[in-house]
């Protein structure tokens, strides 16, 4: 399962939290019930950039880009296996990052 999408109006403070996102990524994938394998995550761009936060999970991956000159993120969670909620993975980040609106898209990539 493969659930990703767009977040709009981000507080630019959080989006710049390299700390912040780490731990929210992080939190999601035990609260989606992934089995973590290595995580990183890095600022760029200066005040004006943002961070990407990644990780790898034994299900495949869980990626955050965040552009703070514009409050807005991408969010990319590619599961396989039946023991994983992409959308719990999900629904989580939304709930800790408070954007003013998201958009949310699925892709069964199973056939």
């Amino acid at each position: 399962m493969h659930v990703f999408g767009n977040l709009y109006g981000l507080d630019p403070k959080l989006m710049q939290d390299k700390e912040f996102l780490r731990q929210t990524v992080l939190k999601a994938v035990e609260v989606a019930n992934m089995t973590l394998v290595e995580h990183k995550a890095w600022g760029f761009g200066g005040k004006k950039g943002g961070v990407t936060v990644m990780a790898l999970i034994t299900e495949s991956h869980v990626v955050l880009h965040t552009w703070n000159e514009y409050k807005y993120a991408t969010l990319d969670i590619y599961t396989c296996g039946e023991k994983s909620n992409p959308n719990a993975a999900f629904d989580y980040i939304v709930e800790q990052l408070k954007p003013k609106s998201h958009k949310r898209f699925y892709a069964d990539r199973s056939s």
